[in-house]
């Protein structure tokens, strides 16, 4: 989340200082050391106003990056005989350089250019061609900044520098791209009434319902110890708004405990009533934490800091959100510990409301520049957030990224496009319950100082699922005509879908959202198929295929592998049962087929006894099937004792007795099979006849 600077710029005059202006580029380089963009912009400004400053030099500049992180931006001095170029730098290009940087660390992307250009034509700060190129990213010229990458691509020898700008390369055809095909969403600013009637309004959240929203806002009327050091136009209070038939009503200020004579923003507010809540000052801008506030009847008790699990002394943690079920804590951190930047980071919340040691997502989502304001989607399993280390259009963009819930792993992160995104920063969004719309801010239109969030809602383009697929025969691979399809809902919510497959054996149907089906293919004379799809998860318009292949029904009998009884008896051992699982797994695919499952003996032994030992094993096979649920009906049982040898008796008696090929020819012998032996008619069949 972006700090909301004090736009109280302390000009002051020569004679009031006593000062030289040496003094004021020491003020100048204070506030930017202090990231007090603003005023350092004042400073540096009035230090350019003297002319006889500007021919004198300061001391040798190292060539780096400035102000990105070490971890990104390190000259290469593993190499033998390495050095860091050096180079004296004219006071007046130092001073352009910090007011490109200022400007650009305050999004005020066009002044920003306007001295990077400076920098970048007198040479001064090779690596300022970098934020150069960025800055025309910001300001929606690709073309231009891709050039500029490029040229920079070709002559660079820092590897972390040439991965960066590969990376920013292909954000600029990934823009340009996505300009050119952007998603059917219909994307508005809100009101200056309501919700944008201030210097800065982002943060938006639901509480409890779509039609209740938290955000965050700095406007007239906040809350201020101090009026007379205080403006509360720059300082950031909580605020809620509710939908009436009339419209959004006026924005109520939650007051005391809460809001404070400090910054609090970026707020969420649990099921069972407890806000979370960032709370930060503009006397320390190296830290954020996150507050929780209890509430009753309306009214809060007065809020503390959470633990060290969250809130680390020194660092930010901030813009939290918690799961619909309120036993998770998302949030965002620039701890130490991470993949770089600000990370997010979960962690899990007891039924004491104390939060657990937080787990960063990983390097999935989370890369070595910033990943910030979380929103996890639960209907859909799906993580939202922003960053501007992914591959995007420019600034922060916002991303999706599904949760896998078999394994707790995140995929790839999907860039939502425009017009969702845009050159500049896009953050906080949200995401109704049923995937229609929607909110987020964004910094995208120009305002004075270059950094204005505002909040704009979005209506999703209509996100339909369907399916669709063909049945064609296993061995001639020929479409297979009028085949049952049935598509039930695994919930058992919806009733099931029936659909015929055409003369291309050919079949399709809408899917509802968030629902896990089972699919299955019949024809009659055919063994059933079947397939599993699901809609939870998916946030964009999806078409799924499954296609079923079909075998006949076998004429002959099937041998159950791995059927083994105690010696003589006709006792199923365990091993038994689990092979006949999948056989009751079979006939609840086939529920038409009614079986024949027959047992056989050797050779060995009497003939009247193997008729009913193997009658005996045969019964014990239906009768277990029968405690599993399948009707006695849609089974039979036959001992056919040794009269069925797969292997006579004239061949086992030229084997060696008692060896390997011996036992084994009589263990063939030993066999339980099954065999289809009725169909009935299949229920979609006899409804259109």
């Amino acid at each position: 989340m972006r700090k909301l600077f004090l736009a109280l710029i302390l000009l002051v005059t020569v004679s009031s200082f006593g000062q030289s202006k040496r003094l004021w580029l020491k003020f100048g380089d204070d506030a930017f050391s202090k990231k007090n963009y603003p005023t350092a912009i004042a400073y540096y400004t009035k230090v350019l106003d003297d002319t006889t400053i500007m021919k004198e030099m300061i001391l040798p500049y190292e060539v780096q990056i400035v102000n990105l992180k070490t971890k990104e931006f390190k000259p290469d001095t593993t190499k033998k005989n390495a050095s860091v170029t050096k180079k004296e730098i004219s006071k007046s290009d130092y001073l352009n350089h910090q007011l490109a940087n200022s400007y650009r660390l305050n999004y005020d992307y066009q002044n920003a250019l306007k001295y990077y250009k400076i920098v970048t034509e007198n040479g001064s700060y090779p690596e300022d061609q970098y934020y150069y190129g960025m800055a025309m990213v910001n300001l929606k010229n690709y073309d231009q900044a891709t050039l500029i990458f490029e040229k920079m691509l070709a002559t660079s020898k820092n590897d972390s520098l040439k991965k960066l700008i590969q990376k920013s390369i292909s954000s600029c055809y990934f823009a340009l791209d996505t300009n050119s095909n952007k998603r059917l969403i219909n994307v508005r600013k809100l009101d200056t009434i309501v919700f944008n009637a201030g210097t800065s309004n982002f943060a938006p959240m639901y509480w409890n319902s779509s039609s209740k929203l938290l955000f965050t806002s700095a406007r007239k009327g906040g809350v201020i110890l101090d009026p007379e050091k205080q403006d509360s136009r720059y300082l950031c209070d909580l605020y809620y708004t509710e939908l009436k038939d009339t419209g959004w009503m006026k924005p109520v200020n939650f007051g005391r405990p809460v809001n404070t004579g400090l910054h609090e923003g970026s707020s969420v507010i649990s099921s069972d009533e407890i806000m979370f809540f960032t709370r930060w000052s503009d006397a320390n801008r190296n830290e954020a934490f996150i507050y929780m506030a209890k509430m009753k009847d309306g009214l809060f008790y007065e809020s503390y800091k959470l633990s060290e699990t969250v809130n680390k002394v020194g660092y930010k943690a901030m813009q939290p959100y918690v799961s619909f079920d309120g036993t998770k804590l998302f949030f965002s951190s620039n701890r130490p510990g991470g993949q770089g930047g600000f990370d997010l980071y979960m962690c899990n919340i007891d039924e004491n409301g104390l939060t657990g040691e937080a787990k960063n997502l990983g390097p999935v989502v989370n890369t070595t520049k910033d990943e910030v304001t979380p929103f996890y989607h639960t209907i859909s399993n799906t993580l939202f957030f922003s960053s501007n280390g992914h591959v995007g259009i420019g600034g922060l963009d916002i991303f999706k990224s599904s949760l896998n819930t078999d394994d707790s792993l995140y995929m790839a992160p999907k860039n939502l496009g425009t017009p969702i995104n845009s050159s500049k920063d896009d953050a906080y969004f949200i995401l109704d319950r049923i995937q229609t719309k929607g909110y987020f801010a964004s910094d995208r239109e120009d305002c004075p100082g270059g950094n204005c969030y505002d909040i704009y809602e979005f209506e999703n383009e209509p996100i339909t699922f369907d399916i669709s697929g063909t049945v064609t025969d296993y061995v001639t691979y020929e479409p297979i005509i009028s085949a049952l399809i049935t598509i039930k809902d695994v919930s058992q919510e919806d009733e099931p879908i029936f659909l015929i497959t055409d003369d291309k054996g050919f079949y399709s149907t809408p899917l509802k959202e968030n629902k896990q089906f089972f699919i299955k293919a019949q024809k009659k004379g055919y063994q059933a198929s079947a397939a599993s799809a699901t809609t939870k998860g998916l946030t964009e318009t999806t078409h799924l295929v499954r296609d079923f292949i079909l075998d006949v029904i076998p004429g002959e009998d099937i041998v159950i592998e791995g059927i083994e009884y105690d010696l003589n008896k006709t006792t199923l051992r365990p091993k038994s049962k689990e092979i006949l699982d999948k056989i009751y797994d079979y006939l609840i695919l086939n529920d038409n087929f009614s079986i024949e499952i027959n047992a056989h003996t050797d050779t060995r032994g009497s003939d009247k006894a193997n008729q009913i030992l193997s009658k005996g094993r045969a019964q014990s096979c239906v009768d277990y099937l029968i405690t599993k649920g399948i009707t006695k009906e849609r089974l039979i049982s036959i001992g056919y004792g040794e009269t069925k040898p797969l292997i006579s008796d004239a061949k086992i008696a030229a084997m060696v007795p008692k060896s390997e090929e011996f036992e084994a020819a009589h263990q063939k012998n030993r066999r339980t099979a099954f065999r289809v032996m009725q169909e009935t008619t299949l229920i979609k069949e006899v409804k259109s006849k």
